[in-house]
């Protein structure tokens, strides 16, 4: 296949699959006239500043600057290339790429992910031999039987030292690897002995291994793949790539600690669930869980760590602009005993029902006073006040102030007044500055590049643009800016039209172009421009461009001391300055 068919058949693929669809899979999205708008998934956003055309098959962010089209965009969402977002949007697409050099794979990486596929086969199948006797029995016992083995491709690591590792050598793959991605430990099988979970990365890639005891040996319970170049235990979440389609039909996403509470749910069609492996959520974790929704749902175990686990993680979704609720499991149970102790049900039952986040924590504040002391009611109430001030509901704030009243027997006004003193200092706070900059200001603040940037997407869209530049009307200053305006200009008659999703792609091997189309792409113009318009951002840049000769002159000529040349130079401004 030559360069000019993988180019047709990258246009088929971008063609067959919709933006709109593609993006709304990973984020929320609102039509607002002819666009859709959701948060962009790309920096810390609370408010809906990413916008998706259907018609134009392209995305652009206007606070981040984030732009391009369907393969960018599944590029920055699941951190890969662009021959595996190519590869992923041809399958929903139902194009094949046999012999296509894009989709050639010769990286470290994929061989990682090669070796994966072996080591996980190998335990399913061990599973199934009489080996994997009083494994099953111990996961029937669990209540996990064949249909769940099966979909969440569950195994078995023998009680041998290398039986796995004896595998992957014969098959060429030599020692220092199989230690470097975590299978083996002092060139022996990392696991024996072990029920084995399988760990996917965002693109459902099995990375890693979790393995479970089950002989009754007292040594570590679970075993965890350690951290590795594919495998980097804070960056993922499990269940998370098969999750992303139930998220966006349900609107919500479920976050538990553990694989075997995610697994349990799952089981009885509470599907929309991803687990951190742990209590503690990482930084990356959590903006992994706000792509997937804004509504988040907590349900860890019942104990005191999930408690403090649930308070700690909730704070920090709720920063990130999270509506975040609370499942409230009894009996310390985590949620995988729950549900096998009162069924599903009643676990569905919790799940529809839970609570705010902030009535959570009003609740837990009150955990372990004491309500003979006056010192620490005032506390309470002055904390509860302050979270109180949080909520972005007025009957709700009057709700929780009348049932502390009637508690502590304490008048309303009162309470009232402490909460009124804090939403007005709230109100008279300045506003966080974020580090973001906010691109269309930015643009807008300088009438050259506002001039230059769209010319330029008048160029990819607009006839009259294109002749003026040819016809050498129109001068970008810089270099690259000017590489951008012929490829355009090639790319069009190579074409003959100009799909801006497709010329995206065409510029993928020149990232220092693509840097300049993404900030052409955040300028919220109009298709429909009449040449005037067109003409006096030419006239603009014009100006520009005599006004940086002017101060090029000027600088040559307090450089020069020869008379004569300084005549000269003197004669060249004064024409720029009559205009010839």
């Amino acid at each position: 296949m030559n360069e000019q068919q993988e180019m047709n058949a990258i246009q088929e693929i971008r063609s067959k699959v919709d933006i709109v669809d593609i993006v709304g899979e990973y984020v929320p999205l609102t039509q607002k006239g002819k666009n859709f708008f959701g948060v962009c998934p790309f920096h810390d956003d609370t408010n809906p500043s990413m916008s998706v055309s259907r018609e134009k098959q392209i995305y652009r962010c206007f606070s981040c600057g984030a732009s391009g089209n369907v393969f960018q965009f599944v590029q920055d969402y699941e951190h890969i290339s662009f021959k595996e977002a190519l590869r992923m949007l041809a399958d929903k697409a139902g194009v094949e790429l046999k012999g296509f050099s894009h989709t050639k794979s010769h990286s470290e990486q994929d061989k990682y992910y090669g070796i994966y596929e072996i080591a996980q086969k190998y335990y399913q199948n061990n599973l199934q031999t009489n080996y994997g006797k009083k494994a099953k029995e111990y996961l029937a016992g669990r209540k996990i039987d064949d249909e769940m083995i099966k979909t969440f491709g569950i195994g078995l690591s023998l009680d041998t030292t290398n039986d796995l590792i004896q595998l992957l050598t014969k098959k060429g793959y030599d020692l220092n690897t199989l230690n470097q991605i975590g299978l083996a430990s002092y060139d022996k099988d990392l696991y024996n002995s072990r029920i084995m979970f399988p760990l996917q990365d965002l693109s459902g890639r099995i990375v890693g291994f979790s393995g479970r005891r089950y002989d009754g040996i007292k040594e570590n319970k679970y075993v965890n793949t350690k951290g590795t170049p594919i495998f980097q235990k804070g960056n993922t979440l499990y269940h998370y790539f098969d999750a992303r389609e139930s998220v966006r039909k349900k609107k919500s996403v479920i976050v538990m600690e553990g694989f075997m509470a995610a697994i349990r749910s799952i089981t009885i069609g509470i599907d929309n669930v991803v687990s951190l492996m742990g209590t503690a959520m990482t930084k990356e974790q959590a903006e992994l869980i706000k792509r997937l929704s804004d509504h988040v749902i907590l349900c860890f175990d019942g104990d005191e760590a999930g408690r403090k686990a649930t308070l700690t993680n909730g704070e920090e979704l709720e920063k990130m602009g999270c509506e975040v609720r609370v499942v409230e499991l009894s009996e310390d149970l985590d949620p995988d005993d729950y549900i096998l102790k009162y069924g599903k049900e009643e676990f569905t039952r919790l799940v529809k029902n839970a609570v705010f986040f902030s009535d959570y924590k009003i609740k837990s504040l009150k955990r372990g006073i004491n309500l003979n002391s006056d010192e620490e009611i005032a506390h309470y109430i002055n904390s509860v006040i302050v979270e109180t001030s949080k909520i972005n509901d007025e009957i709700r704030r009057e709700l929780i102030l009348k049932t502390l009243a009637k508690e502590f027997d304490i008048g309303y006004n009162t309470l009232e007044k402490r909460l009124l003193v804090l939403l007005e200092k709230e109100k008279s706070s300045p506003p966080l500055e974020t580090s973001i900059p906010n691109e269309k200001k930015t643009i807008k603040s300088n009438k050259y590049t506002l001039a230059t940037l769209s010319l330029l997407y008048y160029m990819l869209t607009n006839q009259t643009a294109r002749q003026l530049f040819e016809a050498g009307e129109i001068f970008f200053l810089t270099e690259k800016q000017r590489f951008l305006a012929s490829e355009i200009i090639y790319y069009n008659k190579i074409y003959g039209t100009i799909q801006i999703a497709d010329f995206y792609t065409y510029l993928q091997d020149k990232p220092e172009l693509l840097e300049i189309l993404k900030q052409v792409l955040t300028m919220d113009l109009s298709d429909e421009v009449e040449d005037n318009v067109i003409l006096d951002y030419v006239k603009v840049m014009r100006e520009n461009s005599v006004n940086q000769e002017r101060k090029r002159l000027q600088k040559m000529m307090r450089e020069t001391f020869d008379p004569l040349e300084q005549a000269k130079i003197a004669e060249k401004i004064r024409k720029l300055k009559m205009g010839s």
